[in-house]
């Protein structure tokens, strides 16, 4: 229950509701303290107790700061040290001491930020995070842009006035980039986009003094960005010392829009290599229709000389067929008349060998019907053979040889009793 300490004069309360009507009201009361730090230790659980001293009067305040938001601003306090705090003062009931709840530490004086800056940056440096050789390439033609920036002010204007023209796809985180509460903004936009979908992620913010860039020489930012798993691109105005995010970044420009600039450079290239082919291709076509104009006029020419000899052979061969094709019929004409003249005579010569021949047959057949066998028998004459061969003269039978004699009507069968010469 809250309490309003202006309106318990007549309420009476023990020592434990005192302190929790002080620290009710209490945590509504947000300050920002500058002072030196006194004396600074570090508990079992790594929270980290230390005093802030006015710089004139030595006045002091005990001050807490919970181990994961020490952690978080990255700053080693030590005795001397300048710094910038807020939060809210708290009383711990069991020794009644006032102490103030840190929320952000920030360094005060240049020379602690510069101090703080060397070690910072010689500590990295040792552990290869601003080796060239581990910057990653940044993409060509690049579409989809994660972006960490302020909303309001020139920069974000800046930036998109001269990447509108290409069509990107920006995601934009609005951080605070300055400030006690920059750098708590910013880890968290990183952390973000490493869910999301994009082919780099930009960070970029105006320029400023050291003490205004404090939040781009934390480490844990350091670290975010050399491990986040896209290339990074970072536009921080600076004059003397680079910002350590710089460092870590894949590609550093001075500016917002040179990082826009970077971003369209390749889109550019790409357009110019277009048009260079465009005009490679237009002059590339023009020469060659030149040459084909060129071509097409000699082939002409050529053809209307190989047409004239054409026609000249045609006329030249045409008269020679001509006169070919009229001795061919004169001589066809000649053939003809040949053929008939030697019908003439061979139809004469043939009558004569048929006449010829027909003699020659009617005396065969004379000849042929005279030696007739059966003519012969009836004659009177017989024929004579023994086991089928023909008996021509003594010779050819022995005594008691089988004779067959055939004569006119019929074959008589006989046997050889004698054999006499004659």
């Amino acid at each position: 229950m809250e309490h309003d300490v202006n309106k318990t004069e007549d309420k009476i309360f023990t020592v434990a509701e005192f302190i929790e009507v002080l620290n009710v009201n209490l945590k509504s009361t947000k300050v920002k303290i500058i002072g030196e730090v006194g004396e600074a230790k570090a508990g079992p659980t790594g929270h980290m107790y230390f005093n802030l001293k006015d710089e004139k009067n030595g006045a002091m305040l005990n001050c807490i700061i919970w181990a994961r938001r020490y952690e978080l601003f990255g700053i080693k306090l030590e005795t001397g040290m300048k710094i910038l705090i807020s939060g809210n003062p708290e009383v711990y009931a069991p020794s009644g001491r006032l102490s103030l709840i840190t929320d952000t530490i920030e360094l005060a004086g240049e020379g602690e930020l510069k101090k703080q800056y060397d070690e910072l940056k010689r500590k990295l440096e040792n552990e290869g995070l601003f080796l060239k050789e581990n910057k990653r390439v940044i993409p060509k033609y690049i579409q989809k842009v994660g972006l960490i920036t302020a909303k309001q002010g020139a920069v974000i204007h800046d930036f998109l006035q001269n990447i509108g023209k290409f069509g990107f796809k920006t995601s934009f985180i609005d951080s605070r980039v300055e400030g006690s509460g920059a750098v708590e903004d910013i880890l968290l936009s990183i952390k973000t986009f490493r869910k999301k979908d994009i082919d780099v992620l930009v960070i970029i913010r105006g320029g400023g003094s050291m003490e205004s860039l404090m939040a781009f020489n934390n480490e844990m930012i350091v670290r975010e960005v050399v491990g986040f798993p896209v290339p990074v691109i970072v536009g921080i105005g600076h004059d003397r010392d680079i910002p350590l995010v710089c460092l870590a970044a894949d590609k550093s420009e001075s500016t917002p829009t040179a990082v826009a600039n970077l971003l369209n450079d390749s889109w550019e290239q790409a357009l110019l290599f277009l048009e260079r082919q465009e005009k490679i291709i237009l002059t590339t076509f023009k020469e060659t229709l030149n040459d084909v104009k060129l071509l097409i006029s000699e082939s002409t020419q050529n053809i209307k000389q190989v047409w004239i000899l054409i026609s000249n052979k045609y006329i030249q061969i045409e008269s020679k067929i001509k006169i070919s094709i009229q001795k061919l019929d004169n001589a066809i004409k000649n053939v003809k008349n040949n053929i008939n003249n030697l019908g003439e005579k061979y139809l004469i010569g043939i009558k004569t060998i048929l006449q010829r021949i027909n003699e020659k047959l009617e005396q065969a057949e004379k000849i042929i019907y005279l030696n007739n066998p059966d003519r012969q028998l009836k004659m009177g004459y017989s024929i004579a053979t023994s086991n089928g061969k023909l008996i021509r003269k003594i010779g050819d039978v022995k005594i008691g040889q089988d004779l067959n004699i055939k004569i006119s009507d019929g074959i008589i069968g006989s046997e050889v009793k004698n054999i006499k010469n004659t």
